[in-house]
């Protein structure tokens, strides 16, 4: 069983955004793998609260323009 685990910062994506990117990474899989493969496919996407992570020597929080409107 594929296991892919994503992680994006806390309210990056909208939920449908999550849907698209789980259903492109399924199909990608069952493209390298076999049909077979989709059904037992697992994505997580996992969101890390801000300042969970830092960059640079600095703790990243997103900004509220860029954060998705329907989570």
């Amino acid at each position: 069983m594929p296991f892919i685990n994503i992680k994006v910062a806390e309210a990056a994506l909208s939920a449908a955004q999550k849907e698209e990117i789980v259903a492109r990474v399924t199909a990608m899989m069952a493209d390298y793998l076999s049909e077979a493969a989709r059904a037992h496919t697992m994505v997580l996407i996992e969101e890390v609260k801000d300042g969970g992570y830092g960059r640079a020597g600095s703790v990243f929080v997103v900004p509220e323009e860029r954060r998705a409107s329907n989570r």
